[in-house]
C-alpha cells in the first residue's frame, strides 16, 4: 500500500528504492547504475551490466541531487568517480533506447510515421499509443486524438522521431497494441522525467 493509502498494482512488476528520493517505485521508472573496477559510476539504461547496482528515479533533478550531494558513495559504499553531465548522459541513452525502440516495432510493423497512415490507424481503431514531436505544429497536431484507453507520448523533437523511421523528421507516428508499444510507452516516460516535460504518457479514458 502507497503512502496515500492506495493499493499499490501488482502488475508493475519488482521494485526498487530511489536513492536520492528515498522512494519505493517500480523499476521501469528508475535508472539503474553500477560501478566500474575503475571505480566510475556508469549508467545501465537496459539494466543488464552485471554487478551490484544502485537505483535512481528517472527525473533530472534526482539525478543532479545524486550527484549534488555524492549519494552515489553512499550508495556503493565506496569511493566513486561520477561524471558532472551524469543527467546528460543518461538522457541520451535513454533517447537513443527510445528511437531504437520505435525502429524494432516499425520493422515488425507495429508502428507507422506520416499524417495519413497514423489517421488511418485511429480511425481504423488500430492504434494504441499516439505520438507527436514535442516542437511540431500545435494546430497540426490537435487533429488527432490520443486512442481511448491510449496513451500519448509527446516528448520527443521531429528529427529523433525521424531517425526511428529513417526519414529527417517525422511529426506524427502511432504504435499498435502488443509487440513493443509498452517499452517504448516506459522509456518515453523516463525520458520525459530526464527532460522535466509535463504531460506525456498519459491515458485518456
Amino acid at each position: 500500500m502507497t503512502r496515500g493509502g492506495a493499493e499499490k498494482s501488482r502488475n508493475d512488476g519488482p521494485e526498487r528504492k530511489c536513492l536520492a528520493t528515498g522512494e519505493t517505485q517500480p523499476k521501469a521508472g528508475l535508472v539503474r547504475f553500477v560501478l566500474g573496477p575503475d571505480n566510475q559510476v556508469y549508467p545501465d539504461v537496459m539494466g543488464k551490466l552485471p554487478g551490484r547496482g544502485v537505483y535512481i528515479s528517472a527525473t533530472r533533478s534526482a539525478l543532479e541531487q545524486a550527484v549534488k550531494k555524492k549519494l552515489f558513495a553512499r550508495g556503493f559504499k565506496a569511493q566513486v568517480a561520477v561524471r558532472d553531465d551524469l543527467a546528460d548522459e543518461v538522457e541520451r541513452q535513454v533517447l537513443r533506447r527510445t528511437v531504437d525502440l520505435i525502429s524494432l516495432a516499425r520493422k515488425s510493423g507495429d508502428a507507422v510515421g506520416g499524417y495519413e497512415k497514423v489517421k488511418d490507424w485511429l480511425d481504423k481503431e488500430e492504434a494504441r499509443v499516439l505520438i507527436q514531436a514535442s516542437d511540431g505544429s500545435g494546430r497540426g497536431k490537435s487533429k488527432l486524438s490520443t486512442p481511448h484507453r491510449g496513451k500519448y507520448i509527446g516528448c520527443m523533437t521531429a528529427d529523433e522521431l525521424g531517425m526511428a523511421f529513417g526519414r529527417e523528421t517525422v511529426i506524427h507516428a502511432a504504435l499498435a497494441s502488443g509487440g513493443l508499444s509498452q517499452r517504448v510507452v516506459e522509456e518515453a516516460q523516463r525520458l520525459q522525467g530526464l527532460r522535466e516535460m509535463g504531460g506525456i504518457g498519459r491515458t485518456e479514458g
